[in-house]
């Protein structure tokens, strides 16, 4: 009867403990370790995204991506770009290549930029556009480049709640990287929902 009693006398809690700290520290150090670094991954926008990709090489577009910000100095910007008024909207076989539509301004109303630009600088556009309503910020943009064809678009986020911004017109800088494109002469589209504006940039 002591025998039996002694055989089912559950462990001392420190051999617990101790067998607890053997698993958990080499599983955490492991995890730390080997950790991807970047967000974790998000099925439907990571399989989204790579679709929006393959579509694009399949179409013969090149996506790059700018920075773009509100300007703090306007006249840093050089000018001279004679821009025209361009048909609405992206043009056809972009909008058919994309997974989902592109959020685009309103419309666009002023550009100044440079008609010219040397090869490894960077190009700075500054945009003057108005939004579809008052809870829409700039969020970002793309370049689309095919052959000597490029379509700039900026793009648009809802503010969260109930928030607005204080006015529909925004002013926009978006700053093509140097060195994302060939020596050569460009025609360049800045797509707004009803009011567009295209220029020729020559790149040196």
């Amino acid at each position: 009867m002591t025998e039996s009693s002694s055989a089912r006398r559950p462990w001392p809690l420190k051999w617990i403990v101790v067998a607890i700290l053997a698993v958990v520290a080499p599983y955490t150090w492991l995890t730390l370790h080997y950790r991807k670094s970047g967000p974790a991954f998000q099925p439907y926008e990571d399989l989204r995204r790579q679709a929006n990709v393959k579509r694009l090489l399949a179409s013969g577009y090149q996506r790059i991506s700018l920075t773009a910000q509100r300007p703090a100095d306007r006249s840093a910007v050089p000018g001279g770009a004679e821009t025209r008024s361009a048909p609405d909207g992206l043009p056809a076989d972009l909008v058919e290549t994309l997974v989902e539509p592109l959020p685009l301004a309103e419309e666009i109303l002023t550009v100044r930029a440079a008609p010219a630009v040397a090869q490894l600088l960077p190009y700075a556009i500054e945009l003057t556009c108005r939004l579809a309503s008052d809870q829409e910020q700039l969020a970002g943009a793309d370049l689309y480049v095919r052959g000597n064809q490029l379509v700039l678009a900026p793009r648009f986020e809802r503010v969260g709640g109930e928030l607005q911004t204080r006015s529909r017109q925004t002013i926009a800088l978006l700053t093509l990287p140097g060195g994302s494109l060939t020596p050569g002469v460009y025609e360049l589209l800045l797509p707004g929902r009803r009011g567009s504006r295209a220029w020729r940039l020559e790149v040196k």
